[in-house]
């Protein structure tokens, strides 16, 4: 009895001790969370979709540990110097395409919009997970200093809203547009006039007549953001079906985050790429059928195949850039031949 009363009175000091451990552990979480500052490429109203739930989702169930500061378009830095800024910590992470923020990779001219790369939004998660492409951006990033790819998925596709109708190529000629640099660049051998303005001053452009209109976006992103308040034509030709951006983080910071928190941010990113695939997708359809602000136009099928073989041509040229560039073309005319094979639904 006097060993079992000892035995007790031990046990008794060593649960105090073990409960007040245990009492003691939010103290750690009491502690000034980890706070990280990220930069979106898209502007108030479409981070509100585009990026802004996820963000919250992952605030709210980091639970005090860690807080990210959600900017959007050029609020800390301009888009162009998004990349540099993050390299250097200034901000810790951003959602951007690589095109429109001069990632010094190769794979640069991939991001955003690469003229016919993509169809229809689900291209892009099975580009990058089944046929390689996020092993590719990995290894140029791995040549990069101080930032980390961190996870790609699909906006929507890259049309015409204009002041003006389009109705066959012709109409393209001399058209003043904002659009993203690659975009522009394939679209000028059409007589397409590129203009690169800070996002927020695309709207105004227009109204001032320094711009005709965009080729940025599909038509859920022009009633969205204001676009179809001040253009009058949706061309429902598009150049690419889906945009492709990503999520980056400055390396040093992100290896500072603990495992748990980087699990809680991936799985955040897959929620941001699949609300943004039903988004855009149901937006399309209902404002091209129900919207009233836009008047649809259209060029003959016949006529658009001109720009979709100059579209190959394109990546023929981009191929020779590099051996990387030349395995991202390879892939992307597979999986188009494959698509294409397979037939409807994919095409």
């Amino acid at each position: 009895m006097t060993n079992r009363r000892d035995f007790l009175k031990k046990a008794g000091v060593a649960s105090a001790a073990v409960g007040a451990s245990t009492l003691a552990a939010p103290a750690v979480l009491g502690q000034s969370p980890i706070k990280w500052r990220l930069q979106t490429y898209a502007g108030a109203a479409l981070a509100a979709h585009v990026v802004k739930p996820a963000i919250d989702s992952f605030n709210k169930v980091a639970n005090g540990e860690m807080v990210i500061e959600l900017y959007t378009a050029d609020q800390l830095v301009p888009t162009g110097e998004l990349f540099r800024a993050m390299q250097k910590g200034t901000i810790d992470a951003v959602q951007s395409d690589e095109d429109s923020m001069s990632a010094p990779v190769d794979v640069s001219v991939f991001g955003g919009y690469f003229p016919f790369a993509t169809r229809n939004s689900l291209d892009v998660p099975v580009l990058f997970n089944q046929y390689g492409l996020k092993e590719i951006w990995e290894e140029a990033y791995a040549e990069v200093d101080n930032v980390t790819w961190l996870s790609a998925g699909s906006w929507d596709p890259c049309h015409f809203n204009t002041t003006k109708p389009v109705r066959s190529l012709a109409d393209l000629k001399g058209l003043r547009v904002y659009t993203f640099p690659t975009a522009g660049k394939f679209l000028s051998q059409f007589g397409v006039i590129p203009v690169e303005i800070p996002y927020e001053d695309a709207e105004v452009a227009v109204q001032t007549g320094e711009l005709d209109g965009m080729a940025w976006s599909g038509i859920t992103e022009d009633y969205t953001v204001g676009w179809a308040d001040v253009t009058k034509y949706f061309l429902t030709n598009n150049i690419t079906g889906a945009w492709i951006g990503s999520f980056f983080a400055n390396s040093e910071k992100w290896d500072a985050v603990p495992p748990h928190l980087q699990e809680l941010f991936r799985l955040c990113m897959d929620s941001s790429h699949y609300y943004r695939q039903h988004w855009y997708w149901g937006g399309e359809a209902k404002l091209r059928t129900e919207g009233t602000k836009l008047e649809l136009t259209s060029i003959p099928a016949e006529e658009w195949k001109q720009v979709e073989a100059a579209a190959l041509t394109f990546w023929d040229d981009i191929a020779t850039k590099s051996p990387r560039s030349a395995k991202v073309v390879e892939i992307l005319k597979k999986y188009s031949a494959t698509m294409n094979k397979a037939g409807a639904p994919y095409r």
